[in-house]
């Protein structure tokens, strides 16, 4: 075999082998440590890059790991193999991508903004654990993995969340994503515990092979359903979400979004891959479409009222997701018999699958910039910041582009995708744009609203002497407001050899099971 062939294994082996070097290489001292950190991070950015290379190219990669000559034998002498199976299509690997890009920038950023710090060990073996977990949820093919990788990634959370373990706040944000994360976990282990029982498999295409559309089906695609949702911020279940995003350490924080973003991939892939004739029905469709704009609304109206920054950004962050769970539930209403989409449908799905991207960059980019101004000025409280602007050009800068592509501004990256979902709801419903149109309107009035009391304004006298951030800092930031620029500029390259393939393979629900099923293993 070459190598290129075992990047799968390597896309999560890397981080994982990251994790478990950690308390070895940090023990060489702090410039060892912080290349050690940039360096693995990196490598994994270029893992995810090769992969997207060859998936966006046509490719399904299916790669196996274990099989029927490595067994466990228990003591009663039966003998169960043991596998781990990655399947990547266009649809995970553009989920790759955007995790391993955050992942990349949260590491360039926390070198600078957490080195006031203690715990350096615990901080970077976390890091790596949950970029592994959230990498192994869009790379896996089997629903048990799926499972494993969502409880590595959530405990790696829970610690990196409550990190600042002085702080009640940071421990109660925590406990509280603890609690309903492990309810969740054990229902998704319930529903996953059903599929078995009733088709005595886990591999992802044969379920889909076999899926029928049955009581029971519906009622664990259901149950699926609002465990995801649940785990990627979805109004009504979105409670964790504000807290944990505003006490995490923002470069954690970066990362945390696009570990949101996994979920969503899952959910996804349950709809459109496993369970496409349930799906296709109708009502899982407007399930989606009902909970992305009560998301999208309710996220922004809580998001608007708010002082402290990162908390403001973490109620967008449930108003973004209402964007792509509309888009995508559109998208399901548009499936025909045979799989195939009508062309609003694949309109809704590029538009969706575009914001997914957008959102998990510029997203990003807004919470290490309200990081850059917690570490320039020691507050979080936009009442009591002012006139930055002047001291802090670069940030200024940057979180502008950030704000106005969140915001739908054109020419900005958020623009187009907004633009696509406002166009094929509209075939839906004409009610469904107007409200995406209004959560956008309400999404530049907050940001407004940031950027006057942050940056503008007379400064406040104790922040007269704040300086721009260092330039690690500002590098992490640096790498997404590119990104961000790319895709304001050229988004017809990124929609015709990204997006469209990524859509295109949601669709083909025949080609994810001929994948596997028709000799890829």
């Amino acid at each position: 075999m070459k190598l290129h062939e075992h990047l799968p294994a390597f896309l999560v082996m890397v981080p994982l082998l990251g994790a478990f070097l950690t308390p070895l290489v940090a023990s060489f001292g702090r410039v060892v440590r912080n290349v050690f950190f940039v360096f693995f991070s990196l490598l994994t950015l270029v893992i995810a890059v090769s992969i997207g290379m060859s998936v966006f190219g046509g490719q399904i990669l299916v790669y196996v790991m274990g099989g029927e000559n490595f067994a466990l034998t228990l003591p009663s002498g039966m003998t169960y193999p043991v596998r781990i199976l990655f399947e990547i299509d266009a649809f995970g690997a553009l989920l790759i991508l955007c995790i391993a890009l955050a992942a990349f920038a949260g590491s360039v950023f926390s070198i600078n903004y957490m080195d006031r710090f203690s715990g350096w060990k615990r901080f970077l073996s976390l890091y790596f654990l949950m970029t592994a977990g959230a990498l192994g949820m869009c790379a896996t093919g089997d629903l048990f993995n799926f499972f494993v990788f969502v409880e590595v990634s959530s405990i790696a959370s829970f610690g990196l969340i409550a990190f600042w373990r002085d702080k009640p706040e940071t421990i109660e944000a925590s406990y509280k994503y603890m609690l309903v994360s492990q309810v969740a976990a054990l229902l998704l282990l319930i529903a996953i515990g059903t599929l078995y029982g009733r088709y005595n498999a886990l591999n992802m295409s044969a379920l889909a092979a076999m899926a029928r559309t049955g009581t029971l089906d519906r009622v664990v695609l259901a149950l699926i359903i609002s465990i995801l949702a649940f785990k990627c911020g979805a109004f009504p279940m979105h409670a964790w979400m504000p807290d944990a995003y505003a006490e995490t350490p923002s470069g954690v924080t970066c990362l945390l979004v696009t570990v949101s973003q996994a979920s969503f991939y899952g959910l996804i892939r349950v709809c459109y891959s496993i369970f496409p004739g349930v799906a296709r029905e109708g009502t899982v469709g407007w399930i989606l479409i009902v909970l992305g704009c009560m998301s999208m609304f309710f996220g922004v109206m809580m998001a608007v009222v708010q002082h402290e920054i990162k908390r403001l950004m973490g109620y967008h962050s449930i108003s973004q997701v209402g964007y792509m769970l509309l888009a995508m539930g559109v998208g399901l209403l548009a499936l025909d018999g045979r799989g195939n989409a009508a062309a609003y449908g694949l309109t809704a799905m590029k538009g969706g699958l575009f914001h997914v991207m957008n959102y998990s960059i510029y997203k990003a980019l807004l919470f290490l910039c309200a990081g850059s101004l917690y570490y320039a000025t020691g507050t979080r409280d936009l009442d009591k910041m002012g006139g930055l602007a002047r001291n802090m050009p670069w940030t200024t800068g940057m979180f502008v582009v950030a704000a106005a592509a969140i915001s739908g501004l054109p020419p900005f990256n958020g623009f187009v995708s907004k633009l696509l979902i406002y166009e094929s709801s509209f075939v839906v419903h004409p009610l469904l744009p107007a409200i995406a149109m209004i959560t956008s309107v309400l999404t530049l009035a907050s940001f407004v609203k940031v950027f006057q009391s942050a940056f503008l304004g007379p400064a406040k006298t104790k922040f007269i002497a704040v300086r721009e951030v260092p330039a690690g800092m500002l590098t992490g930031m640096m790498v997404l407001t590119v990104v961000t620029l790319l895709l304001s500029l050229f988004p017809g390259w990124f929609m015709n050899n990204v997006f469209t393939k990524a859509a295109e393979a949601l669709v083909d629900h025949e080609g994810y099971i001929r994948a596997v099923m028709g000799g890829g293993m």
